[in-house]
């Protein structure tokens, strides 16, 4: 057992080592390590949700209803009673939830969009871009909106317009990185030796243009939820009951001025998270882009 470990560190030395350079930058950048801090307790309290409210995140309670932050209601309630605290967690889950499953879905479409127009090119790689310049000739707000109505108000149907409107600039990303890599020695020489393309581009390619991705895509996450959050605000995707941020805040926006605390801690949630998100976001850009890589 012990052979095999040593040969699979061996062969994962490069993986190992980058690993390290990694976590030795981040423990420098206190910014980073506030962001990692910030996503570890967001995900914590989505996959334990359960387990940390303390009611039930829909369950009414009327004599109890719109009662201020008190050590039985550290939130407060809303105009039904509900616990805003235990809502506040839940709705960690379906922030998460939404934010994996749009930057998924839009990554794995514009890679897929990218990689090929630009290692194709000719009229596919101008057929894909001139589609890409239509998405986002459109505001994207707006267009997910308009997505959103035309498919059926539902939280799928929201985080699928979300992904329709972002996938464009992951395309476009990845067809630059493309274009760089696929002029590199190392892909020459594996298409002189008659490597087939799907071979070049998952082997050769794909490897390595996938740093400035996930940089892009841990950038954009906390804007995927403040988009999510907004269309929730204006009344797309979840319904009520369901404890998502932005339906929250646009139920308390009729007692902002006596309970404000309706819409304030779940718009609190938010801008913690999204600031938490950029923070990390920003450190990965630091440590994987080798451009801005020193010491």
């Amino acid at each position: 057992m012990s052979h095999l470990f040593g040969r699979w560190v061996e062969e994962h030395e490069a993986e190992i080592e980058e690993l390290k350079y990694t976590f030795r930058r981040m423990r420098q950048n206190p910014l980073s390590l506030l962001g990692l801090s910030i996503f570890v307790v967001f995900v914590f309290l989505a996959v334990f949700a359960s387990y940390v409210s303390p009611y039930d995140p829909i369950v009414q309670s009327l004599p109890e209803r719109l009662l201020p932050p008190s050590l039985a209601h550290p939130f407060g309630t809303d105009e039904l009673g509900r616990d805003l605290f235990s809502r506040v967690i839940w709705g960690a889950r379906i922030s998460l939830w939404i934010g994996i499953m749009v930057i998924s879905l839009s990554v794995s479409v514009g890679t897929i969009v990218g990689v090929l127009a630009g290692y194709l090119g000719g009229r596919f790689d101008e057929l894909f871009m001139r589609i890409t310049d239509m998405f986002l000739a459109f505001p994207m707000l707006i267009l997910a909106m308009a997505i959103a109505a035309a498919l059926g108000n539902s939280l799928e149907n929201t985080m699928l317009a979300i992904s329709i409107t972002s996938w464009p600039r992951y395309a476009r990303l990845m067809r630059g990185q493309t274009l760089s890599v696929k002029e590199q020695l190392y892909v020459e020489a594996a298409r002189s030796v008659g490597a087939s393309k799907a071979r070049i581009i998952f082997k050769y390619i794909l490897p390595n243009c996938l740093a400035p991705i996930i940089i892009e895509s841990s950038l954009r996450m906390g804007g995927t939820i403040l988009s999510a959050s907004g269309l929730g605000f204006i009344g797309f995707g979840a319904k009520p009951p369901t404890p998502e941020w932005g339906v929250m805040i646009s139920q308390g926006r009729r007692y902002i001025m006596s309970q404000w605390w309706i819409s304030v801690f779940p718009g609190v949630a938010i801008f913690i998270v999204v600031l938490g998100l950029n923070f990390l976001g920003d450190s990965l850009r630091d440590i994987l882009d080798p451009r801005l890589r020193r010491g």
